[in-house]
């Protein structure tokens, strides 16, 4: 074998194990070695063994959702002496300030920011005011289950927990249909047994909670600001715990165009995280070492293994095995799929609509996460907000 060939291989086997093999890698081990102590469930059943919480949300522009969201937290099933609700308009040019300032609760507290600054600066300044035991992160546009606070809180009876990471469904805007395709369910599948081994990364970030004392401030400019805070609390020696039994829902972006923006600006702060979280690459961290080699590290580089591919396979042309002819056809073939996909011609072809549907999803995902990696190398990035329509 050449060194082009072994390139080549190398690369299709670390496509096909970070999406593939390793959900059978993490379910095999999370059988073998799930931490016995997080299978039990603490259950919390007095008011005056609850502790204290705060829920904090940045908001900005967010007229359309803003005061249904305040709505939701106010309906929460939770003691109203041990909960407060930190709400901060950042900057925001619509009627965000004025929807917040008119409820009138004592749980409530307000804050309206002339300076747009971004999402984790408002953090950092909230999290200096909150008093709490148990912080509760969320989003303007995530509604919760009326008992989502007290499921997140409930694992942190345990004093080895340091977070917690609920369950986010994801709902048409337009519809009110659930829209928890097959990405998201393995994304849910991942995050599950990662959790039982103890190497659960990040967390949804329209629900999550930690310990408030555990809290870092972060750079002005982190953009994946939920991935970051989790991770710090990691680095500590504290357990990560996801409870799919704390549920909210949150409206996807409502065109293509909005989400591919999302994910290109996501992709960047990917690459921003790798550049920052340089302690996770060290065996020492175990489990969560190794989740983070393969669901995160792996998967980034996955559209430049892609490109790597396709290159390599033409170079291989020359080579005396037809097998690598066979292989460029597959690639072209994949990739004739992904244009069909965005054509959307067999969208209402079942069987066929799906799979072309599958690998449209692929595709376009790594598009735009290889472009985020050009965005994270050209550009000074920034915090403040690029808001997602809804």
């Amino acid at each position: 074998m050449t060194y082009i060939e072994f390139l080549f291989w190398l690369a299709i086997f670390l496509i096909l194990y970070s999406y593939l093999l390793y959900p059978v890698v993490l379910y095999s081990f999370s059988r073998a070695f799930s931490k016995r102590e997080q299978v039990k469930k603490n259950v919390i059943t007095e008011d005056n063994e609850l502790p204290a919480v705060s829920v904090v949300i940045s908001a900005y522009n967010e007229e359309s959702c803003i005061g249904e969201r305040i709505e939701n937290l106010l309906s929460l099933d939770y003691p109203h002496e041990k909960i407060q609700f930190f709400i901060a308009s950042d900057g925001s040019s619509d009627k965000t300030d004025c929807i917040i300032s008119s409820f009138r609760d004592p749980r409530l507290c307000v804050f309206c920011f002339e300076e747009n600054r971004g999402k984790i600066n408002v953090l950092n300044d909230l999290l200096e005011r909150v008093k709490s035991d148990i912080t509760v992160f969320s989003d303007a546009n995530t509604m919760f289950a009326t008992d989502a606070v007290l499921n997140l809180v409930s694992p942190f009876e345990n004093v080895k927990v340091g977070a917690v990471c609920g369950e986010l469904n994801l709902v048409d805007a337009f519809s009110g249909d659930n829209k928890d395709g097959i990405y998201w369910k393995y994304e849910q599948f991942l995050k599950k047994h990662e959790s039982k081994i103890d190497a659960l990364l990040g967390a949804n970030g329209g629900i999550y909670a930690i310990r408030t004392s555990l809290y870092e401030p972060l750079p002005d400019n982190t953009i994946i600001d939920d991935f970051c805070i989790v991770m710090n609390v990691a680095k500590r020696k504290y357990q990560i715990i996801y409870n799919k039994e704390a549920l909210a829902t949150e409206e996807i972006a409502p065109t293509l165009k909005e989400e591919a923006g999302r994910r290109i600006r996501i992709g960047a702060g990917n690459y921003q995280s790798l550049s920052r979280l340089t302690w996770l690459l060290n065996p020492r961290y175990k489990w969560r070492w190794f989740s983070y080699l393969s669901h995160k590290v792996i998967r980034w580089f996955v559209p430049h293994l892609m490109i790597v591919t396709l290159l390599l396979n033409i170079v291989l042309l020359w080579h005396t095995d037809y097998l690598y002819t066979v292989m460029l056809f597959g690639q072209l073939a994949f990739y004739s799929f992904w244009m069909l996909g965005e054509l959307r011609i067999f969208k209402n072809v079942p069987i066929v609509g799906n799979i072309i549907s599958l690998i449209t999803f692929f595709v376009s995902m790594n598009i735009s996460l290889f472009r985020g990696y050009i965005k994270f190398l050209s550009s000074n990035l920034s915090a403040t907000w690029q808001r997602t329509s809804r």
